[in-house]
């Protein structure tokens, strides 16, 4: 593998994956666990999800990239253009296919979804869908990226939250329960929280580039306490989900997920530089996958 490919390969952020599944495997779970389940839906669902995180990665990078966000004062990570491997137009091009393969693949998913029966939830959907490539985009690319704007805990929660798990749900069971918004919630809250943790690292650093996230905007005392209630409500709609369908104790064997996410939440709590946060994300991104895992095992049992 040369330097270039080397180089997309990590703009691709495959760590970052784990996390933007965790939706669609707790949608797949609850439509299994009530009789609604195809197998073919669940893959091109997790291929369709993997596409559009890999583009928003790759546009997080273009647009903070020529932007100059990405610079020596950030303390994640070094990027693709950044690091200079990969010019802006190579990026672009990049980001140009892999929104175009996705397409392709969610349309195959809506296919295999909707056929021809349901042609209004096939289009609602690929309305969606267009919207979820327009909002991985805008994130960062273009004059007015909302996420300069301190508005992409609004793009997580939606998408990677309420989308993923009732939007999945809705794919196989061609029908809406209130109740699968509890645990869409609680994802939805904890992909917001590896999202504001990483930008508690980089506060200072997006200070200087005029990056307004909610972090920036409330500084970093307020975003400790931001973060804490994410986790926290994350916690008892989960809870509240499982009270309400309650059938056996091993329905709250996702509690074990939430053992990491305290000790996390007191790394947090005692941290005095926010610099040093930068491993916290990948262990509330692993807990966050470990609990869609659990609570959706849970509902089967």
């Amino acid at each position: 593998m040369n330097s270039k490919s080397t180089a997309f390969f990590k703009a691709a952020r495959l760590r970052t994956l784990p996390l933007s599944l965790s939706g669609i495997i707790v949608g797949s779970f609850l439509g299994y666990a009530q009789g609604y389940f195809d197998w073919k839906i669940c893959l091109l669902a997790l291929v369709t999800t993997i596409g559009f995180q890999v583009l928003s990665n790759f546009a997080n990078d273009y647009g903070d990239g020529v932007k100059g966000t990405d610079n020596s004062d950030r303390k994640g990570p070094q990027r693709a253009l950044q690091s200079g491997v990969i010019t802006p137009k190579e990026m672009l091009n990049a980001i140009k296919i892999t929104g175009v393969i996705t397409f392709i693949v969610a349309v195959v998913l809506l296919y295999f979804a909707f056929g021809k029966d349901n042609f209004y939830y096939f289009l609602l959907f690929l309305l969606l869908g267009l919207a979820s490539i327009a909002a991985a985009i805008k994130y960062t690319m273009g004059k007015k990226a909302y996420g300069y704007s301190g508005f992409g805990d609004v793009f997580v929660f939606l998408f990677f939250g309420l989308l993923s798990v009732v939007g999945s749900y809705f794919l196989y069971a061609k029908q809406m329960q209130w109740s699968i918004f509890l645990p869409a919630i609680s994802i939805g809250l904890l992909s917001v929280g590896v999202l504001n943790l990483n930008n508690l690292r980089d506060r200072i650093s997006d200070t200087m580039a005029s990056k307004r996230t909610l972090v920036v905007k409330m500084g970093e005392k307020l975003a400790k306490y931001y973060h804490y209630s994410l986790l926290i409500v994350a916690f008892l709609t989960a809870l509240l989900y499982s009270i309400l369908h309650y059938k056996s104790p091993m329905q709250f064997i996702f509690l074990i997920a939430f053992i990491p996410i305290v000790k996390h939440l007191l790394t947090v709590y005692h941290n005095k530089d926010a610099t040093q946060l930068d491993p916290e994300l990948k262990k509330l991104a692993l807990s966050t996958f470990l609990f869609s895992i659990l609570f959706g095992v849970a509902q089967t049992l």
